[in-house]
């Protein structure tokens, strides 16, 4: 669609940004146009036999999960052992086709969900859902894993190896080969270019944008507010930023993949590090903080009403923090160097189970042990994670702004390379499409930092969940293929013909 600005436009928007800002003049321009999208990938739909609604895209998600679990005969659980002694390295060969380790495959897609919504995103879910949101949500993370287990196995299956011995992988690419070879070639190049189209927008926007402006926002906080020598100078932190991420992303996956697999490990033992301290500190209480969660998952206000409100929540937290069914994730352990494409499946297991069960959770129990869930009503987000902390380790508010940074950084390396796939799939694997991406996302890294742009990043999270209504439609497709081939993996498994990896 062309967009054309007359004069008296022009001069209304000068007007408007030396009045409101850049930033409102912006958002007023973007809203109307990219509310109506917003507004319908996040829209709530009635519940059948309930007097309750809930985001159609989180049901969608969940019923997914559901479905996979029981599908695969609840893989996720009887995966698990597995997933861990390929992650150690007990089956991986350094000879085989790929780029990175299982490890860095597990370690780069992890750091693209582990962020703020293990922060903050938890403190919204029970202070809205109460304690018993937590239950939704670990029951969530566990069936999540199932549809993990599919998207990245067939991300591994479809993936292209190129000449110089990269390789590219992802929905986009599962989605247009598996669907021709099921008959429907048309169908599934259409599926695989709205999936990158949106993956993109993703990109730049929640893996991009949103991270950078948070993770300003938390260092000025700590560093005097408004009296910090950041207040005003959000475009020298996205500079900083921008070099930093930019200096990583220049190397590809395997660069990306070397950091994660530090900074991943390390931000993960400083939180839950933090949180198993206060845990300890309230050891007496943490019975009671079960019972909490167990009762409030199934009891509440008006009982129904409180049950199913706890429930949304805590499949909303699940599936906006671990992307299970997003596809994101499937990019990231398309990288992984194996000849046996299920190995990546069970390896993905172990991500909603990290994310979800651990890390949420974690954050769960510290707000509700602290009683921070009852006493600062009036806080949500990150200000309740931040007070549940500091009510017993008053120096965390810097360890958060810290995790925070973390989070942020490695979010954003994660999704450049999603970004990029995605970006090379439409416009051609060459160096010259690969340096314009990288470029351009290290550019939106300092507008993230600089500038506040609300329907824009809506627009880009909803573009992200749009993601998951294209991916779905192709898993279902494909998910019998998959359940074949990890029949097949595991009767070799148990034969031997499958055997340990001596080095």
């Amino acid at each position: 669609m062309k967009r054309i600005m007359t004069t008296a436009g022009l001069s209304l928007f000068a007007s408007s940004a030396s009045a409101a800002g850049i930033d409102e003049a912006i958002n007023e321009i973007v809203a109307p146009i990219v509310n109506p999208f917003v507004g319908m990938i996040f829209s709530s739909v009635p519940l059948p036999f309930l007097d309750a609604e809930a985001p159609w895209i989180v049901m969608w998600l969940v019923v997914a999960a559901v479905i996979f679990t029981l599908y695969l005969g609840f893989i996720n659980v009887r995966g698990f052992t597995h997933a861990i002694r390929l992650v150690k390295g007990d089956y991986t060969d350094p000879k085989e086709p790929g780029e990175v380790s299982h490890f860095q495959a597990l370690a780069t897609a992890l750091s693209g969900t582990v962020g703020l919504g293990n922060i903050a995103g938890v403190a919204v879910a029970i202070s809205i859902g109460g304690a018993g949101a937590t239950f939704w949500m670990i029951l969530a993370g566990l069936l999540g894993m199932s549809t993990k287990f599919v998207e990245c196995a067939l991300g591994v299956k479809y993936r292209n190896t190129n000449p110089d011995g990269s390789v590219s992988g992802g929905p986009m690419y599962y989605l247009s080969k598996g669907l021709a070879n099921k008959g429907n070639p048309a169908f599934g190049r259409t599926l695989a270019v709205l999936f990158s189209v949106c993956a993109v927008g993703g990109a730049l926007g929640g893996g991009n944008m949103f991270q950078a402006n948070q993770a300003f926002k938390q260092v000025v906080g700590v560093t005097g507010g408004d009296m910090s020598f950041f207040a005003d100078k959000g475009w020298l932190f996205g500079l900083i930023m921008a070099v930093i991420v930019g200096v990583v992303i220049i190397g590809g996956i395997k660069s990306i993949a070397k950091v994660t697999e530090k900074v991943v490990p390390f931000m993960a033992i400083v939180y839950v590090g933090a949180a198993l301290i206060i845990i300890l500190m309230h050891i007496d209480q943490v019975g009671a903080a079960f019972g909490a969660i167990f009762n409030g998952a199934f009891t509440g206000e008006g009982v129904a009403g409180g049950v199913i409100g706890a429930m949304i929540q805590g499949f909303k937290r699940a599936a906006f923090s671990n992307e299970a069914g997003v596809g994101s994730a499937a990019i990231a352990h398309s990288a992984v160097k194996t000849k046996e494409h299920m190995s990546e499946g069970f390896v993905s297991l172990l991500e909603p189970f990290i994310d979800t069960v651990v890390i949420c959770t974690m954050t769960a129990l510290v707000i509700i042990i602290t009683g921070q869930l009852y006493e600062g009503q009036e806080l949500s987000g990150v200000a309740l994670t931040s007070a549940a902390f500091e009510a017993s380790l008053s120096w965390f508010p810097l360890v958060l702004a810290v995790a925070v940074v973390l989070f942020a950084f490695s979010t954003m390396i994660s999704w450049s390379y999603y970004g990029l796939k995605a970006w090379t799939y439409l416009f051609g694997e060459s160096k010259r499409a690969e340096m314009i991406f990288k470029i351009m996302f290290c550019c939106f890294v300092v507008i993230g930092a600089s500038m506040n742009l609300g329907p824009v990043i809506d627009f880009s999270d909803a573009m992200i969940f749009a993601m998951a209504l294209v991916n779905i439609v192709g898993l279902y497709r494909l998910v019998p293929e998959i359940k074949a081939d990890m029949n097949d993996y595991l009767a070799r498994l148990e034969s031997g013909a499958i055997q340990r990896y001596k080095g």
